[in-house]
């Protein structure tokens, strides 16, 4: 955060709670000129501290109600083994998050499908079948208490 000062952290944190914000409200918002706006963030854009803008679609309008989260232990510790399975897991559409992880397991997925047993039969198929799968525990999320909650900078 170095290199970035009070007026481009207060455009990150507006453009975070609101990426649909025209660059007029931008500009008033953070209290420069839409000129000025405009030119920093486009920088915050080429400098990588912005990485897309999207809209955030509710999964239950689109058959995608159940959050999954899964477990996964390799039978090795391998660079070749963790690189084999994060390119095949990437591929999987119904992983949103991958995450390599210290602890019990070596990763942590973030899953959503429509229901369990939609969940079983990518389990049975896909998940156990993916490159080095020793072991993997599932945990049915019964209720989303926080979800993609604002970076806290």
């Amino acid at each position: 955060m170095a290199d970035l000062d009070r007026i481009d952290l207060n455009i990150l944190r507006a453009l975070q709670l609101d990426g649909r914000l025209t660059n007029a409200e931008l500009a008033s918002r953070v209290n420069v000129s839409p000129a000025t706006c405009h030119r920093r963030t486009q920088r915050l854009f080429e400098e990588g501290h912005i990485t897309g803008v999207h809209a955030q679609i509710a999964p239950e309008s689109v058959g995608l109600g159940a959050v999954v989260m899964v477990g996964v232990v390799l039978d090795r510790s391998t660079p070749e083994s963790f690189g084999a399975f994060e390119k095949a897991a990437i591929k999987l559409k119904e992983v949103l998050d991958c995450n390599l992880v210290a602890g019990d397991f070596d990763y942590l997925l973030k899953i959503r499908v429509r229901d369990m047993s939609e969940f079983n039969k990518l389990h049975g198929k896909q998940l156990i079948a993916l490159p080095g799968v020793r072991q993997t525990r599932t945990f049915f999320v019964m209720k989303e208490v926080k979800d993609n909650a604002p970076l806290p900078f």
